[in-house]
């Protein structure tokens, strides 16, 4: 079937018409005190609706110009508006970069946004997050990509041990998350506690809650995708932060035909674990973490640039549980990538990238005479290529190829003999095109169509993707979505312990999960400097495939009959409240959602609701400037409890028949009730930071910040505990994070 994509992208490239007589205008736009290139930024012809927006290379193209004299106005948020007046000549297809200076001001380190965003520029369900927001958010252990998006509607968090995502009903496995277009398969620091993503490297975060376009694929629900920084072109800058328990660098700057950039961080939780041991022998012996990012940016002539990047993490624990018992990890993450951008005219623009990923585990746990080793692995290599053709002022297409191939291995020993061993592997493939079509300056539609095979099974999968956006005015917009998804993979997940989650695959006899989505919104700007937009979403899951946890003995089973399979549902509505700009400045964000899930032989074949689901999520972040040197920082989640199962007791079943036949009838029986039939307590937590701008050494910038996590205490339950050898049953609780401090210095050179 892989020949049907090449016959695809024939196609696309074959749609091409170049129209050599009409003008353009087109360059990139850069970051003026850095270099770097700009995602997303605008360019409108004043006194028109003509107007356009620079890909994820920084790169933008007005085609089908009028000969004449033109004022182009070049706008991003957080950065000074240009004005460009040009004269153009029959024919000409004129370059031109742009460098967008920062807003200067002197607030400008805590204002979120500089200027404001028209509402024809915010796209149905896409969220950008600005890092400086990232950075300034009071946090535990340090600023986190991931807990910073955990902060925005739709979006809920399983505990404060855990920086996964769970997006509109959807699990962690649901979400795509690429940096750099490389996958990113286990992206979790301190057993899940929080993400691998160093904020001092990255450049652009971007969420697709749902409903995300043909480009991207492979997964049922959203996307996160992250690019790090090309590295400061025009002088050599560095920071470093120094925290409690971990610390930071990073280091960029420019060389003969481009730039660079290295950031690491580790953690520095030795000193501390030193005086713990002393009181508390259950401490860990020795933990540790750290990870590295790195990237070149070669230019190798006006149409062509390289971009080489790579990452490396890895997380190290050593514990003895008692003198007969101890448990030993280490898992981590190294991806890689190779991407060519070309121009091959002002209308068209292309890159190819090629992708290295692996994901691996290796947990071994010592009790008394017993041993348990495992060794888990992910590893993927990929090559995509994806083009841009911008005919004119109404049309944008873009098409793209993808080739791969993934392996899987998992195997586990128990005393030193073989349990549960799997060593998969498939090719894959895909390709995609879409459109954008703005018909007038009221109505943009985009469609799309994509193709995904997994080579393993022989599994084809068409995905029709379509949007519509109807722009009443500057102040007001109705958006609506559909799109059809799937994925081949499966996280078999330990909410409290990413350290011994395993991925799994579809192959023969084991289908992929597939849904729909559908999606409805209005963006407005009901004043100067607000920004309101609420947001409808309805998704389907079906085939979802899991382990079955009724198998008596997985061993020397075919591998498709370790599955059971399900299908679920999630429905709710989001409002999002934006104060941008100004001294007072944050948001509000209210979720009301519903997801549910059913499995045969499960529940009683009724649909349940899994742990993540909360009815209500309230979020607020609020920023208050105190001085030009003070910035004040306040967050306040609050959130439904999750559902749990309460277990009412025990009971004891002799079995009449001894070991044989019924081996499974007798002993203690737990008893509960209706699965995942009760709530814990709502939840809620504020948190509240400081930030101090001042002089290190009395010529670097540098950043205080002091931070109180869990500022009133709360002592929210992660789960309960229950004693049965006591009657009635005795019910224990074991809580989330206590009140914390967290000081964080920081020096920019």
């Amino acid at each position: 079937m892989l020949h049907h994509f090449w016959k695809l992208g024939i196609l696309v490239l074959c749609s091409f018409s170049f129209n050599l007589n009409a003008q353009s205008v087109s360059g990139y736009i850069r970051d003026a005190e850095t270099g770097e290139t700009l995602i997303q930024a605008n360019v409108l012809v004043a006194g028109k609706s003509t107007g356009a927006s620079t890909n994820t290379a920084g790169y933008y193209t007005l085609p089908n110009l009028s000969a004449g004299t033109v004022t182009l106005v070049f706008s991003y948020i957080g950065y000074q508006k240009q004005q460009k007046e040009i004269t153009l000549v029959r024919g000409q297809n004129l370059v031109l970069n742009i460098d967008l200076a920062p807003e200067e001001s002197g607030l400008e380190e805590v204002v979120v946004v500089g200027e404001e965003e028209d509402v024809a520029e915010r796209a149905s369900g896409v969220t950008k997050l600005d890092i400086a927001t990232i950075t300034r958010l009071p946090s535990v252990l340090q600023a986190d990509v991931f807990r910073s998006l955990q902060l925005l509607p739709g979006i809920k968090s399983s505990s404060d041990f855990s920086s996964g995502l769970y997006i509109r009903g959807g699990s962690p496995d649901q979400t795509l998350i690429q940096l750099d277009r490389t996958t990113v398969y286990n992206p979790t620091h301190v057993f899940g506690f929080f993400s691998t993503f160093n904020p001092d490297a990255i450049k652009d975060v971007r969420l697709y809650k749902g409903a995300y376009p043909a480009e991207y694929g492979g997964r049922l629900g959203s996307v996160v995708d992250i690019y790090n920084k090309d590295g400061n072109s025009k002088s050599t800058h560095g920071t470093l932060s120094l925290g409690i328990l971990s610390s930071r660098a990073s280091l960029e700057g420019p060389y003969k035909r481009g730039s660079w950039m290295v950031g690491l961080r580790r953690s520095t939780t030795e000193p501390v674990l030193k005086v713990l041991n002393k009181s508390y022998p259950d401490a860990p012996d020795k933990f540790y973490f750290y990870d590295g990012n790195a990237k070149i940016n070669l230019n190798l002539s006006q149409k062509d640039k390289l971009f080489i990047t790579g990452y490396a993490g890895q997380d190290v624990l050593a514990s003895a549980l008692d003198t007969s018992s101890d448990v030993n990890l280490k898992y981590g993450n190294l991806t890689g990538s190779l991407n060519w951008t070309h121009i091959f005219s002002p209308k068209v623009f292309s890159a190819i990238t090629f992708t290295a990923s692996r994901y691996f585990s290796q947990p071994k746990a010592t009790f008394a005479t017993s041993e348990f080793v495992r060794d888990n692995n992910v590893r993927e290599l990929s090559a995509k290529a994806d083009v841009e053709y911008i005919p004119n002022q109404v049309h944008r297409v873009e098409g793209g190829l993808t080739f791969g191939r993934m392996k899987i291995g998992l195997f586990d020993k128990f005393n030193g003999t073989p349990t549960t061993t799997f060593d998969l592997g498939s090719l894959y493939g895909a390709a995609y095109i879409q459109e954008k079509y703005e018909p007038n300056e009221h109505w943009q539609f985009k469609g799309g169509l994509r193709a995904n095979y997994w080579g393993e099974g022989k599994i084809l999968k068409i995905e029709p993707r379509a949007a519509a956006d109807y722009i009443y005015s500057t102040n007001f917009k109705v958006q609506a979505a559909y799109g059809r998804y799937s994925q081949f993979l499966t996280l078999i997940s330990n909410e409290a312990f990413s350290g011994f989650d395993v991925w799994i695959t579809a192959e023969n006899g084991v289908k992929p999960a597939y849904g729909d989505q559908f999606v409805l919104g209005i963006k407005t700007k009901p004043k100067t400097g607000w920004n309101l937009d609420v947001e409808a979403y309805y998704r389907t899951m079906k085939d979802l495939f899991e382990l079955d946890p009724f198998l008596p003995d997985a061993a020397g089973l075919p591998y498709n009959r370790l599955f059971r399979y399900g299908q679920g549902y999630a429905y709710g509505a989001e409002l999002f409240l934006e104060k941008a700009i100004g001294r007072f400045n944050g948001f509000f964000g209210y979720t009301y959602g519903l997801t549910k899930r059913r499995f045969p032989n499960f529940n009683n074949n009724e649909y349940y609701s899994p742990k993540h689901d909360r009815t209500h999520d309230v979020q607020v972040v609020a920023n208050y400037d105190l001085s030009k040197k003070w910035v004040a920082t306040a967050t306040f989640n609050y959130a439904t409890g999750q559902a749990y199962t309460e277990p009412s007791g025990r009971t004891y079943i002799n079995n009449p028949f001894g070991t044989s036949p019924f081996i499974n009838l007798g002993g203690d029986v737990l008893v509960v009730g209706e699965l995942n039939g009760s709530r814990l307590p709502a939840y809620h937590r504020m948190d509240i930071g400081f930030t101090r701008n001042g002089k290190a050494f009395k010529k670097y910038n540098s950043e205080l910040q002091l931070q109180v996590i869990n500022a009133y205490n709360r002592k929210n339950i992660w789960f309960y505990r229950f004693d049965f050898d006591q009657n009635p049953v005795q019910k224990l609780r074991t809580n989330q994070l206590p009140i914390l401090p967290n000081i964080a210095y920081t020096v920019k050179f």
